[in-house]
């Protein structure tokens, strides 16, 4: 049966550091998302591991669905259920009675040096690749279970968005579109490879059921349902990894390439079934699951992560970045240059600014003193990136993309959205911001029945958010930095 268009849904988006508890609803004429609750929650160095605190993100879901509770009730309308959502490849560890045993560990820690090596000296990364069709981060699942000493008392490995619904329901299950970023997930059973967790003695028998985005897991816990003034409220599975919904989220038109942009950027295309070779595996893209039987063929490239964090370093240091006056200036700015994102040495570095000076000076070009000169670079690399990136999905999958769609809380950047345009010489689409928790909340109302198909839901959203377009108009000094970026990838 139909749920009522006049249900509201609770989509909890966590990404790496903050997150928020968003109310929304997709009745007949509206796409409601409204913020009820936003928190941050960085990581700390705790008994040897940088860690999240999952008993603090925990106290303030709660306290954020609580909040949804009493705005729903002031506008008279019903929850139907709740989903979470957040970044992939990290997870916790319950034993019997369900209690955590360890606060997760983030996937920025150092654990994983050296991992991939240790883990190809007994499966071929060949074999890995084939068996998973997953690309190789060195912070992903595998590489972090085969670094940590598993307690005895250990039951249960769950992820963060299922350690989560484990805590409000007490199911423990493992969601599809995050399990697949393990690395240990067949890429053709959608199932755990239990065969190359065997010969790389893991242990498989800490791994749950694995459900479709879209599960039901059931009513909250009876005390918890009672506590937060939310009975008769059921959770339900979204797209748990951040990317999945946010792709789901977004109004993609056939054809069209897609970027989710923030911390890091996902840029790739939407198929039906995984692309898994060897020219795949030689370029390290993914087949990541996506929702309603969806893949994600895409390649992780570093993203935003470079900016934000030269502007805290420019903040401590008295300097006045605020993001739409910086990138003003950015626009006018007369910079040529060109950094390599995905270097290494971005991933976690003591000084952003410095590392990426050192690999200014290494290639030979001028480093700049001032804010605005390294945004423009940093901005430019970004634009360049993704377009090499496109380029490679249009030889891999033998069709070039008609455009590319660019979602989160990055398509607010005009001018790396103009510079995507120019750089790929191809048109680009900016919005929705909140693709992430759009599509968390489109996946629990296609499991209430309010929409027939995610094409259905996709598109009532595309009636409701005005999208910017942006067209290539490349220069000669854009042309420049684009040639120096490309002796960078050679």
């Amino acid at each position: 049966m139909a749920e009522s268009s006049e249900s509201l849904y609770i989509a909890v988006d966590l990404g790496a550091g903050s997150g928020r508890v968003m109310l929304g609803g997709v009745g007949e004429g509206e796409l409601l998302l409204e913020e009820i609750r936003r928190f941050h929650y960085p990581v700390e160095k705790r008994d040897g591991n940088l860690r999240w605190d999952l008993g603090h993100i925990l106290r303030e879901i709660k306290a954020g669905a609580r909040q949804a509770g009493l705005r729903a009730r002031a506008l008279g309308r019903p929850i139907r259920s709740l989903g979470v959502d957040s970044w992939g490849v990290d997870y916790g560890l319950v034993d019997r009675d369900g209690r955590l045993l360890e606060d997760p560990v983030c996937y920025r820690d150092e654990r994983t040096t050296g991992g991939m090596e240790r883990v190809f000296a007994r499966v071929p990364r060949e074999e890995i690749f084939a068996r998973t069709g997953i690309q190789f981060l060195v912070f992903n699942t595998l590489y972090q279970l085969d670094a940590h000493a598993v307690p005895p008392a250990a039951r249960r490995l769950l992820l963060i968005p299922d350690l989560l619904h484990f805590q409000l329901t007490g199911r423990a299950v493992a969601e599809y579109t995050n399990a697949t970023t393990t690395q240990f997930l067949s890429a053709t059973k959608r199932d755990w490879d239990r065969d190359l967790l065997q010969k790389l003695e893991l242990p498989a028998q800490l791994l749950p059921e694995v459900v479709p985005a879209g599960a039901d897991l059931g009513p909250l816990r009876p005390e918890l349902a009672a506590e937060l003034g939310l009975e008769g409220v059921r959770v339900v599975a979204p797209a748990t990894h951040d990317t999945a919904s946010a792709v789901a989220g977004a109004p993609l038109d056939d054809g069209w390439a897609y970027i989710s942009s923030g911390t890091w950027s996902l840029v790739g295309v939407e198929r039906h079934e995984p692309l898994v070779n060897a020219e795949v595996a030689r370029e390290n893209f993914t087949n990541e699951g996506g929702a309603c039987g969806t893949v994600r063929f895409l390649k992780n490239v570093m993203g935003l992560w470079l900016l934000e964090n030269c502007r805290r370093e420019w903040k401590e240091g008295g300097l006045d970045v605020e993001h739409g006056k910086l990138l003003g200036a950015v626009a006018r700015a007369d910079v040529s240059g060109a950094v390599w994102v995905d270097d290494p040495r971005f991933f976690n570095p003591k000084s952003m600014i410095e590392a990426l000076g050192v690999q200014l000076a290494e290639t030979g070009q001028p480093v700049p003193s001032e804010p605005v000169a390294l945004t423009k670079i940093i901005l430019d690399s970004l634009a360049f990136r993704y377009a090499s990136v496109v380029r490679t999905i249009e030889r891999l999958t033998g069709k070039r993309p008609a455009g590319v769609h660019v979602v989160g809380g990055g398509s607010q950047n005009d001018y790396l959205n103009q510079a995507t345009a120019d750089a790929t010489g191809l048109p680009v689409l900016a919005g929705p911001v909140e693709a992430t928790a759009t599509g968390n909340l489109l996946v629990q109302a296609i499991a209430a029945g309010r929409f027939p198909s995610l094409a259905a839901a996709r598109a009532h959203v595309r009636k409701h958010v005005q999208l910017r377009r942006f067209e290539p108009r490349p220069s000669p000094a854009f042309d420049a930095a684009a040639r120096k970026y490309a002796e960078l990838e050679r």
